[in-house]
């Protein structure tokens, strides 16, 4: 997918005004993939994008220097193993106008001692990290970004599909899951995981997919997700194995509920806990609130989790352009669990749900 980095390296300067932001320091990973549409390689040596009021520059491991020129006309301040990092560090501050910097924002996921460079030769400036200024901006999805969720939403149907039709007694979890990643894979997307859970298993949220054949009886939790062009899917979907196991029924209306509820309550300028509430008071009236133990939602663009988070304390405001999932679920120790999970953008009257695969439980015959 092609990146406006001159607009959005436009659109942070201005968060970067309005929160009297004087320096945002980038190390490779999504939130530099997002400005740029691309990392060098991440390794132990310093490579950061410094932005200033005005310019941007590298600060470039000169071993990675001629092969990320290839990707990049950002001007470099190159450093060797045998100078070290400082001198061309202050170079690049100087020419990006924050030598001084007073407020400089770090990227939260760069390593600690990349963050400590950067503050041991700022002394006296203060530090935040992105959630104001890149992480604020990455929150809103433009059309690209929502064709490439829509498209991997699409993808994700169809491996779900194929796992259903693999489902059959006997079969292991990990046979399932190869499945999916199969499938997958023939739609040039990456796997990022497969989460099979049957019978007693699907009581664990995260449970890993194993050994354990399929019985008649089960009811199997299916949690899968890939990555095409940049962007991930994620869905999940409930299969029985001939017939549900008692009781199934019942809890299986109940997280439903609790999607229609979530789905209801998520509207611009709406915080993203009230989503949570609407989801967690349904299971919790219905007597099953113990067995809720996650949150109902997590955002999802380049990263596969990423704000907003859609948990009982989030402050955050849900604005038209997210997109989270919904998941509620239900897990009954030594029994069964049941999540049901949709990825939504969310629009100006609502969400708008990415698959179109029904959330009803899909009967393997036996």
């Amino acid at each position: 997918m092609k990146v406006d980095t001159k607009g959005r390296l436009a659109a942070l300067r201005t968060k970067m005004g309005e929160t009297g932001v004087d320096l945002v320091a980038i190390a490779p990973g999504s939130h530099m993939d997002w400005l740029l549409g691309f990392h060098p390689h991440p390794d132990e040596r310093p490579c950061l994008l410094l932005i200033g009021p005005e310019k941007e520059t590298f600060l470039m491991p000169a071993l990675n220097a001629d092969g990320t020129r290839e990707d990049t006309d950002i001007s470099f301040h190159p450093w060797s193993d045998d100078e070290g990092p400082e001198g061309a560090l202050m170079k690049a501050l100087s020419d990006v106008g924050a030598a001084n910097a007073k407020k400089v924002v770090l990227d939260e996921t760069m390593r600690a001692d990349f963050a400590l460079l950067v503050l041991d030769n700022l002394p006296g400036a203060g530090h935040a990290f992105t959630t104001e200024t890149l992480g604020a901006l990455r929150m809103a999805k433009d059309q690209a970004e929502y064709e490439a969720l829509k498209m991997n939403a699409e993808i994700a149907d169809r491996a779900m599909l194929k796992a259903f039709d693999a489902i059959a007694v006997g079969k292991t979890e990990r046979e399932i899951a190869d499945v999916v990643k199969a499938h997958f894979a023939s739609e040039g997307a990456s796997p990022s995981f497969w989460i099979v859970g049957g019978g007693q298993n699907g009581a664990f949220p995260h449970h890993q997919s194993g050994e354990r054949k399929l019985q008649e009886g089960d009811a199997i939790v299916i949690d899968i997700g890939a990555k095409k062009a940049s962007y991930p899917s994620d869905i999940t979907r409930m299969v029985a194995v001939g017939r549900p196991p008692e009781g199934y029924e019942e809890v299986h209306a109940v997280v439903e509920k609790a999607v229609q509820a979530a789905l209801a309550a998520a509207r611009p300028g709406v915080k993203a806990k009230a989503v949570d509430a609407a989801a967690r008071n349904v299971i919790a009236d219905a007597g099953y609130g113990e067995y809720f133990v996650h949150r109902t939602g997590h955002g999802i663009g380049i990263d596969g989790h990423e704000p907003p988070y859609i948990t009982a304390t989030s402050e955050s405001v849900l604005e038209e352009g997210m997109t989270f999932s919904i998941e509620p679920g239900i897990y009954l120790p030594g029994r069964f669990g049941i999540r049901l999970e949709e990825i939504v953008i969310l629009r100006a009257d609502g969400p708008e749900i990415l698959s179109t695969l029904p959330r009803d439980l899909h009967v393997a015959k036996v």
